[in-house]
């Protein structure tokens, strides 16, 4: 007579790989998606806009990044520890110089009637940037526009731009508005 080998109770397997399934579920963390936070404009179409609408080229501040993870910043190359200092004086325009974006006079809560830029910054990169590099610009723009926010708020206001109202908050967002246009990437140049 044969000895018989024992089996493995199965009975209870699948409620083990269904409880280990539920343990690693439930102890894994999930790596959230971090963004940047843009309001798109309105789209229209060019045919349908004044002359007066129309962005003239003194008003467009030019930053593109290439393959190569360049930065050329109205025609020439720059440093992205120089981005931030070169964005609000294009934006501020205290000498109103003629390269420099046009003002318009507006009247503005708390403030009276003040020159408004009419500044709007291009972003481009090319298809092969790098993500950190494209970060690290974005970073730059918008923080030149929450500088000048700050430094308005401050001297204005006498505190923190934080601190202030949100009526206060909005007067002060009408002057340094935050007009960053991205267009779609492509090949911007490089190797």
């Amino acid at each position: 007579m044969a000895k018989k080998t024992p089996e493995v109770p199965s009975s209870s397997l699948a409620d083990i790989a269904f409880m280990l399934l539920i343990f690693f579920l439930v102890t894994t963390t999930m790596d959230v998606d971090s963004g940047l936070e843009r309001r798109l404009p309105q789209w229209v179409d060019p045919e349908e806009l004044d002359d007066d609408q129309q962005i003239k080229e003194r008003n467009v501040f030019v930053v593109l990044v290439n393959r190569n993870n360049d930065l050329l910043v109205e025609g020439e190359y720059s440093r992205i520890e120089e981005l931030r200092e070169r964005t609000k004086e294009f934006m501020k325009n205290p000498y109103n110089d003629e390269a420099l974006p046009e003002k318009e006079p507006k009247e503005v809560q708390y403030f009276g009637e003040v020159m408004i830029t009419k500044g709007v910054i291009s972003l481009r990169n090319d298809m092969d940037t790098k993500y950190g590099t494209y970060i690290a610009v974005q970073n730059e723009l918008v923080a030149a526009i929450n500088e000048l926010r700050e430094e308005l708020s401050k001297s204005h206001f006498g505190k923190s731009y934080k601190d202030l109202t949100k009526e206060q908050q909005e007067s002060i967002r009408e002057i340094y508005p935050s007009r960053i246009s991205e267009a779609e990437p492509k090949k911007v140049g490089g190797n």
